[in-house]
This record gives C-alpha cells, structure tokens and sequence, in this order.
C-alpha cells in the first residue's frame, strides 16, 4: 500500500508534493498525494510542478497516475534510480530553481552522476533564484559530501521563460550530518545587479541604492558585479527582466542570500533598497542559516548519516512543512526550539541513507 500525504499540511502549497515525490524516488517508497495546492488559486499541479514530477518519474523509473496540470491527486511509485543525462522544460516560465530543488537530492543518490538540463524561469517571484542555488545552497550542501555544480547558460523571465539551467551532481554513498549554528561575524558582503534588454543605467541605480542601504547599516565595501545583456549577447533573454541578488558571507561559515525583482512601474533605486533591507533582516538574528535555506537544508537533514543542527534566522512554516514531510516519508526526527517568524535551532537524527 502506498503511503497517504495530505498535501494540503502545513503551508499547502507545491513544497509538499516537490519533497515527498523526491524523497519517495529516493527510498522506493510508493505514496499516494491528495489534495494538492487545495489552498491555492488555481489550485493542484502548475506546469513546474508537472515538470519536477516527470523529471522524477524518468529519473526513477516511476509509474505515474495523475500527473496533469489542475490535478489535485497524484500516486507515485518509483522502481530505483538511474543516473545520465536528462532534459526537462517546464513549458513556461516556471522556476527552474524548484525543479532544481526535487531533483538535487535524488542525483545525490543516484547510481551514476547525472546532467540535467532545465529550461523556463531563472528568476521568478516567490521561488529562489537560480543564483542564490549556485552561490548559497551547492556550497552548504557540499559541506555534507555532495559534490554539485549549477551552469547559469541564459536567464528567463517571465512569461515566456527560456532560461536554460544545466546541474551537475556525483553521486555520494552517504551524505554527512551538518552543524551551522555560529556566527561570528560577517566576512563579506557581494552581489549582481542583472537585466536583459533594458538600459544598463538600471542595473547601476540598483547597485548604488543596495550599496547605501548596506553602507547605511555599518556593512561597507560591497563588491557588486554588474550584468547588462542585450539581444546581440550570449545568455540574453528573451523577454526583458531584472533584479538583484546580494550575498553574505559569514564566519565561521555560511552564506546569507537576499533578493528583489524588478517590475513595471518600480523604480530601480525600491528594487535595489528591497533586497538590501531583507539581509540585514536576515543578518540581525546573527544566525548563519537564513530562512530561505532553512527548509531548502531539511531534506538533506533527514537523509544525513547522523544529527544535524542548524540556527536559522526565522523558522517559517515552509519550514516546519518541510519538517512534517520528511518525518512521514524517511521517518527521520526533527526537534525545534524557537516559534514561527522568530530565530530557531532545529535538530535532526537522520535516518543514515546509502546509496
């Protein structure tokens, strides 16, 4: 019998399903998922998600039922894991960053190391950047013994997406516990200010409204890198977009992520502002994991070779979602002290997966 998810725990949203199909892939687990995105609107799978699972399917030789976009049920029942090279498009401009998100853990695993190709969004609202994945979530999970790389080929926003994204990832026999819990101090403070065929003058007002900002708040010497691509360039996208990423680092270890996307209608000096406001927001805890990294790490937690601690600057109900999920499917433990919206260490026993 397959194990029962209710996909509607906790936040509700696509998390549910992206963790407990890659962890199902993973331990050859068969599940069955009711009630998928009921809190959202529209509710049930969304083109990236019908992506993610059928990237998953492929890589585990899974049976599938249920798997179209408005679907709200879903059974699936992977055979074991393959390595090689894959392709995958969402068909839009969906995150490419959250397809990412289901398939780095299973590579980690698979028989072989693996390539895959994604194309939609790179740069997306309510989803991480592709950038904060290559420059936050790969070097922390490497300090647990997987070796990933991410290749940024092109950029894409939305609605037309065409972002192209390749991953690639040797898999590891066992992956080891991790501790993040000090912070003494910031080491340093970097971003890029990015925008496909628009002025580069946007992309300067960004970097200098950041800079201020951070200035302004006792962290000085931002070193910025500037990306202003225009049709005739190599990786420009094929709609117009930008936004800015920022990135600290800390010691002992640990990084930090921030970001703002712009839009019609909002200067670039708010786009620039925006992400700065939310690292120091981030940084005030004094935690070396951020929020957006807490819960991307549970996974990877639950599946350690033994107890993994992490101070998070804000516990958030993705967060404990994320928990709740990999408890039923692994049957690893999570421990947390600290409340929802407030600083949290959590702690986990896993459950010492090989591959």
């Amino acid at each position: 019998m397959p194990l029962e998810i209710d996909g509607a725990m906790g936040e509700g949203g696509g998390q549910v399903l992206r963790v407990s199909t890659a962890l199902s892939a993973i331990l050859g687990t068969p599940i069955r998922i009711q009630n998928i995105r009921v809190k959202r609107s529209p509710p049930g799978l969304r083109p990236q998600h019908k992506t993610a699972v059928e990237a998953l399917s492929r890589m585990s030789n899974a049976s599938v039922e249920g798997l179209r976009v408005g679907s709200t049920s879903l059974s699936f029942t992977p055979e074991g894991l393959e390595g090689g090279h894959f392709s995958f498009d969402t068909g839009t401009a969906g995150s490419i960053s959250l397809v990412l998100q289901s398939l780095l853990p299973v590579m980690a695993f698979s028989r072989a190391p693996s390539r895959v190709e994604v194309r939609g969004g790179t740069n997306n609202p309510f989803a991480p950047a592709v950038d904060y994945l290559e420059e936050v979530l790969l070097p922390t999970v490497s300090s647990m013994g997987l070796p990933a790389s991410l290749h940024l080929v092109r950029r894409g926003f939305y609605p037309r997406g065409g972002g192209i994204v390749v991953a690639e990832v040797d898999p590891v026999e066992r992956l080891q516990p991790i501790t993040l819990t000090e912070f003494q101090n910031v080491k340093e403070v970097s971003g890029v200010a990015y925008s496909a065929r628009l002025p580069c003058h946007i992309v300067d007002r960004m970097a200098q409204s950041a800079r201020r900002t951070l200035e302004a708040a006792a962290y000085p010497n931002v070193k910025m890198r500037l990306e202003c691509l225009q049709p005739n360039d190599k990786g420009c996208a094929v709609n117009p977009g930008t936004g800015i990423l920022l990135f600290a680092k800390i010691q002992p270890r640990g990084v930090i992520g921030s970001d703002s996307l712009g839009e019609l209608g909002k200067p670039a000096e708010e786009v620039g502002h925006e992400a700065a406001s939310t690292l120091i927001e981030q940084l005030a805890p004094r935690a070396p994991v951020d929020k957006f990294l807490g819960d991307q790490l549970i996974p990877y937690m639950a599946l350690a070779s033994g107890t993994s601690v992490l101070r998070v600057s804000e516990l958030t109900l993705h967060a404990v979602t994320c928990m709740a999920v990999s408890t039923l499917v692994t049957g690893s433990r999570f421990t947390m002290v600290g409340s929802l919206g407030s600083s949290a260490i959590i702690t986990c026993g896993g459950r010492d997966q090989s591959r």
